[in-house]
Order: C-alpha cells, then sequence, then structure tokens
C-alpha cells in the first residue's frame, strides 16, 4: 500500500464499513463541491423526519510510525473547507435535518493491521 490514494481508498471502505454497522446509510462518497470533496455522506436516525441526522464523514490515514494521529491532520483550513462542501450538500440537496461532522481516523501498522477511531460530531460550523 504505497500509494496515497489507494490508502485513502481503502481507509473510506474501512469507515463505511464500521459506520454502516453502526445503523448509518450512505448517501454520497466523494461528492465534489468545486474544489472541494466530502469523502463520506451518510445518513441516521429513522427515516426522513425530524429525528434524522446528516452525518458528513471525514476520512483521515496515516502510517505507523508517525509523528501525530490520523484526526490530528484535520486542521481549520480543512474544518472551513469541509463546512463550504457540505453547505452546498445541504443546499443542492434540501436537506433540513440536523447536521453532524465526523471523523473516522485509520491508523495503518506495516504488518497490515489497522488502528480505527470514530470521532462523532468532532467539530461545529462556524456559520
Amino acid at each position: 500500500m504505497n500509494d496515497k490514494g489507494q490508502k485513502g481508498r481503502i481507509a473510506e471502505e474501512i469507515a463505511l464499513g464500521f459506520l454502516i454497522d453502526r445503523g448509518l446509510v450512505l448517501l454520497d462518497r466523494n461528492w465534489r463541491w468545486g474544489h472541494r470533496e466530502l469523502d463520506l455522506v451518510m445518513k441516521g436516525g429513522c427515516g426522513y423526519g425530524k429525528n434524522d441526522v446528516l452525518h458528513i464523514v471525514e476520512v483521515r490515514s496515516l502510517y505507523e510510525p508517525c509523528c501525530q494521529m490520523p484526526v490530528e491532520t484535520v486542521d481549520k483550513k480543512k474544518r472551513r473547507m469541509v463546512i463550504s462542501a457540505a453547505s452546498g450538500y445541504v443546499k443542492v440537496h434540501g436537506i433540513d435535518f440536523e447536521t453532524r461532522f465526523d471523523i473516522v481516523s485509520v491508523l495503518f501498522s506495516t504488518d497490515g493491521t489497522y488502528k480505527l477511531e470514530y470521532y462523532p460530531d468532532a467539530f461545529t460550523p462556524e456559520w
């Protein structure tokens, strides 16, 4: 797994399986708004009602050993880009329920294993 893009795709697959196992439903993957991209757009809740939640999921991955955890790479600039793309998604799709911003962190080991950490509601927009 030497290619950065390949690692990212594998991390997204791992994250997607993890979130589906927890009851979230995939709405979009790698959705683009100009030069911005949303890794995973998912929905949780009971249907299309007031209890539904839109989950904008940023997937980050790194190889071990590393100086920081993947979640730590979601800096202020990245958060602003994700929030901007999410705003576009909400407008285009007419979403009228709560939106949360989650992060899934995947740390790959040299032996082929990985450690996944899920950060629900990891950051909030500064509208």
